[in-house]
């Protein structure tokens, strides 16, 4: 069965057809999946520079709790797994886990030792370089953005400040979010993905498949047929019902089957 001209034509066309299409799939999973982190990022970004904004003020007037409220309203968010504000020494001033203020951050934990290098500390970060993914103690998956907060005129001219103009870090602000949420999402785009290659599979393979049988194959077995006719001196049977270069061979076989038959009739076997 397998050596069948129907199986040899139908079987390559089909598994290249299945090939391509799981592949363009998985591309565009891959891209809609990579474009969605990249979208959390930029959220977990922009929730990050609104909190750093919004304590400002209160930073500003050193009034802590103001600050401390607004850190805690902003934890309580079910979305958010923690967040932080650590000066430069990298001791804790602010968290909504009050277990966590007045303590260090590991410098060689996770987003920790992206900007400090050795002895080097590195300044500006962009967005993408701020995130980090890791999973935290409870075992929960956690996208992470940590944006510092940087010195300006109106910082060092305060009156309940002490550091001066030449310090240009006045700490960082670290909040993680909870990456259920994403993962879910891209759990369901993954189904949906799955059943709509499935669907484009069965759609794409069933018509190729059918165009080559009903264009290529049946033509093929109409003149097989024609020929083991005319195979059998019956040269007044009627042409298949094919077109174009199969026609042709048809016609081009009936004829030098009559004029074989004509050879035949005028050279008779003498022995």
């Amino acid at each position: 069965m397998l050596n069948s001209i129907n199986c040899r034509a139908i079987l390559p066309v089909a598994c290249t057809v299945t090939g391509f299409v799981i592949a363009c799939c998985f591309l565009l999973y891959s891209f809609i999946k990579t474009d969605l982190i990249h979208g959390e990022i930029q959220h977990a970004a922009d929730l990050a520079d609104t909190v750093v904004k919004s304590t400002r003020y209160a930073m500003l007037k050193g009034d802590r709790e103001t600050l401390r409220q607004i850190i805690q309203n902003v934890g309580e968010q079910q979305q958010v797994e923690h967040l932080r504000i650590f000066n430069k020494k990298g001791l804790i001033m602010f968290s909504e886990d009050d277990a966590e203020i007045n303590r260090f951050i590991d410098k060689t934990a996770a987003g920790c030792n992206s900007c400090h290098i050795g002895s080097e500390t590195r300044r500006h970060l962009g967005t993408m370089a701020q995130a980090r993914q890791f999973n935290n103690a409870a075992g929960r998956d956690v996208l992470a953005i940590t944006a510092p907060i940087y010195n300006a005129p109106d910082c060092h001219t305060a009156a309940c400040h002490v550091h001066d103009a030449r310090q240009t870090l006045l700490g960082t602000l670290d909040i993680g979010l909870s990456q259920a949420p994403l993962q879910r999402t891209m759990g369901m785009l993954q189904n949906r993905m799955i059943v709509f290659t499935g669907m484009i599979l069965v759609l794409t393979v069933g018509v190729v498949c059918a165009l080559l049988y009903r264009q290529i194959l049946m033509p093929i077995r109409r003149l097989t047929d024609f020929t083991e006719k005319q195979g059998n001196a019956n040269l007044d049977y009627e042409l298949p019902e094919v077109t174009g270069d199969m026609a042709r061979l048809a016609k081009a076989f009936q004829k030098m089957s009559r004029r074989l038959r004509d050879m035949e009739s005028n050279h008779p076997d003498r022995s």
